[in-house]
């Protein structure tokens, strides 16, 4: 199960975030976001897969920031065309569409299916993202497609409970934000290592969790 941390650009921060347990790190490259990484951080994850953050981007501004931060994989927010999914996977980056979690979202994957890695599904908002809010995982039974998905979306410390519970053949791991912060952009790594922890043991010990 993936455990991904996103809105990271601090060095020390980001090696505690590493050092809590987290799989991937995600870096925002969108303007309007508070999590908005405007230069290279002093120090990147050297264990944990580089996922770049994008809004409607060119492949031409994945592929600049791909080389700047080493960027194993982007995740692709708002219009993004299923010819610049292609395109970047062809340049080796994994691909990862987010998108909103409503009664549609086995028709809004559809197109998405043969150049996707992984789907991200988070909680319809206005601003792509970072809400904070939870939303109604039930509306994943709608989703029957064969491409896995993280499940995002104001998960927090008080969402173990509702994870043990979640069930779905196709779910591959969590992204984790806003609710571990003490500011836009840093993390507590002490709360994420405890949850990282908590989430893992159970995992090990039910088949709640996929393996």
């Amino acid at each position: 199960m993936i455990v991904k941390v996103c809105g990271l650009r601090e060095a020390e921060n980001i090696r505690a975030v590493e050092a809590a347990g987290a799989d991937w790190t995600g870096f925002i490259f969108y303007p309007r976001s508070p999590r908005y990484v405007a230069q290279r951080p002093a120090y990147l994850p050297e264990r944990c897969v580089r996922v770049g953050v994008f809004v409607a981007p060119s492949a031409e501004d994945v592929l600049e920031r791909q080389a700047e931060f080493g960027l194993h994989a982007v995740q692709l927010h708002g219009p993004a065309a299923p010819e610049l999914c292609r395109r970047l996977r062809g340049e080796g980056l994994t691909v990862i569409r987010a998108l909103p979690a409503d009664e549609h979202i086995d028709r809004a994957t559809r197109p998405y299916l043969d150049c996707t890695d992984y789907f991200l599904f988070d909680t319809p908002t206005l601003d792509y993202g970072g809400s904070g809010r939870e939303f109604d995982h039930s509306l994943l039974d709608r989703y029957e497609n064969d491409v896995p998905f993280l499940l995002s979306g104001g998960i927090g410390p008080q969402s173990l409970p509702t994870l043990r519970h979640f069930h779905h053949p196709r779910w591959a791991g969590i992204d984790l934000n806003s609710r571990f912060e003490t500011a836009p952009g840093h993390k507590d790594a002490g709360l994420l290592k405890t949850f990282i922890e908590n989430f893992r043991n159970h995992e090990s010990h039910s088949t709640t969790f996929p393996q």
